[in-house]
């Protein structure tokens, strides 16, 4: 006797709570059906009624909302920009603004910098398609290193130790008590470690077109290996990718990135796209006593001088700010680009950024390195 089949319309249904389980929500079989139940009385008539069919039978949680929206669309096909509402997008998106010295760029549709080579002004709106394939070695050893390596900081909530700063009275107490009142010694307590936190700021230019796919699979292993990472795209706009990568399945983070990000091989503004996250509250706060990694090769048209202080700002508020270039091939590099030589006394480290293991192996050597 055969087992029986689901209809083929279903399939879809199905295999969506299979990807919400996937992605780490709590999915029951009962919720699965209870799901079906509700599309079968529904009737729905758009694609609107089986998201919030979804929402009342599968029961994301308030806080993973977005997710659930960004997996819906991606599973059913939605043509909105990878999940995200237009409200959502101009959180996430800072246009820069045009630079007022008339010079014209040519039209990068027409002029296609295969190389990669040439650093441009010009804003060309591109979309992209990453690839996911699976990291090598150095990826995998950032995913089973990096919380035990990247660097930490103490927090506020306190932790039992046997030698502290701080007279765990509750415990002393309570032992005294026992002793018919003697305190005998006083127990401690000190402050627990946290995780630092880590901002990646990606180039997406024409002039790190070879990298690009290389950094963003990068910054999917930082994401899912630790919390408190905050990841931005510059290029001739700013764009805040925390939310895609944060995405489980490599794959589906990475199409929603390149959904999100519309400057892709396009003109290079680091100096302005870092003054735009600065002057963003919200943006700003996410450098205060993070450790940077600004990965670009400093081929810089904006003016030098708005990288300058767009730089020396974010020292004041970073607790450690490295630049990554793939320029650099060795211990030994000097700055030759104008750009790099301009913030070369500003930051901390100008280091090699030209393959994952050399990445790779500064984010894991931060924790032995000092503040700046």
């Amino acid at each position: 006797m055969t087992e029986p089949r689901l209809p083929p319309a279903t399939e879809i249904f199905v295999t969506f709570a299979a990807l919400l389980r996937r992605n780490g929500f709590a999915i029951a079989p009962e919720q699965t059906t209870a799901f079906l139940a509700a599309i079968a009385l529904l009737g729905p008539t758009s694609i609107d009624d089986i998201r919030r069919a979804g929402a009342a039978t599968l029961a994301p949680p308030p806080e993973r909302l977005a997710t659930y929206n960004l997996l819906f669309d991606i599973h059913f096909g939605v043509s909105t920009a990878a999940g995200f509402s237009e409200t959502d997008q101009q959180d996430d998106v800072v246009r820069l603004q045009e630079e007022g010295d008339g010079a014209v760029d040519p039209d990068l549709a027409q002029e296609q910098n295969e190389s990669g080579l040439a650093a441009t002004r010009a804003e060309a709106l591109v979309a992209r398609r990453l690839s996911a394939t699976s990291g090598g070695n150095a990826l995998q050893r950032l995913a089973r290193q990096a919380r035990a390596k990247l660097p930490k900081r103490r927090g506020h909530r306190r932790m039992r130790a046997r030698r502290g700063s701080f007279v765990d009275l509750r415990r002393t107490l309570r032992e005294s008590v026992r002793r018919d009142g003697e305190v005998l010694s006083l127990r401690r307590l000190k402050r627990r470690l946290r995780l630092r936190r880590l901002l990646l700021l990606i180039d997406v230019s024409g002039s790190m077109k070879a990298r690009t796919e290389d950094n963003m699979r990068l910054a999917h292993v930082v994401m899912q290996a630790v919390p408190q990472v905050e990841v931005f795209t510059l290029g001739t706009r700013l764009t805040r990718v925390t939310r895609p990568l944060r995405l489980k399945r490599r794959e589906q983070a990475l199409l929603a990135a390149s959904h999100l990000v519309s400057d892709w091989d396009g003109g290079t503004r680091i100096g302005e796209a870092l003054q735009a996250f600065l002057s963003a509250p919200r943006f700003s706060t996410y450098a205060r006593g993070a450790a940077v990694l600004i990965i670009s090769d400093g081929l810089e048209r904006g003016g030098h001088d708005a990288l300058r202080e767009a730089v020396w700002k974010l020292s004041l508020r970073a607790w450690r700010v490295s630049w990554l270039t793939p320029l650099a091939m060795g211990p030994g590099f000097r700055p030759q680009t104008e750009a790099l030589q301009a913030i070369a006394s500003l930051v901390d480290d100008i280091v090699p950024g030209g393959s994952d293991e050399a990445i790779v192996a500064h984010i894991l050597s931060l924790a032995q390195r000092r503040a700046a």
